[in-house]
């Protein structure tokens, strides 16, 4: 599936946090690779893309960080905190807006019950 059909996918809060990583790791990869996106940061927006997909708290999902479910592979998960600490505070001035969800979004509590059937892809999945 191409990236711009996945994206598709995410609706709502969910498309807004990959909006989010996706302009983290551009600011990232610029830095530090020289590029808009290399193969290696693309292939953690797909991995973060694939995961927001299939996230059982769906579209009410708190932000990752403090999540009781590790979803991330080690290595995208390394990854991703590197290029966070890098971009998250060149975020407010280059994309205040997300930002500002962002920080918002981390303050959210996770429930104590992991619900069931809510993500994007388990949804799909029953509407067939």
């Amino acid at each position: 599936m191409t990236e711009q059909k996945k994206a598709v996918l995410l609706t709502g809060h969910l498309a807004v946090e990959l909006n989010t990583i996706r302009a983290m790791t551009t600011i990232y990869c610029k830095a530090h690779h020289q590029h808009c996106v290399c193969e290696q940061c693309l292939a953690l927006i797909e991995h973060a893309q694939q995961k927001l997909d299939r996230c059982v708290y769906g579209d009410n999902k708190p932000a990752c960080k403090h999540c009781p479910i590790h979803c991330y592979k080690p290595q995208f998960r390394q990854q991703a905190q590197v290029v966070m600490r890098y971009a998250g505070p060149k975020m407010l001035l280059r994309h205040p807006v997300l930002a500002i969800k962002h920080l918002i979004k981390s303050t959210k509590k996770f429930p104590e019950v992991i619900p069931t059937g809510l993500s994007n892809y388990h949804k799909r999945k029953n509407n067939k």
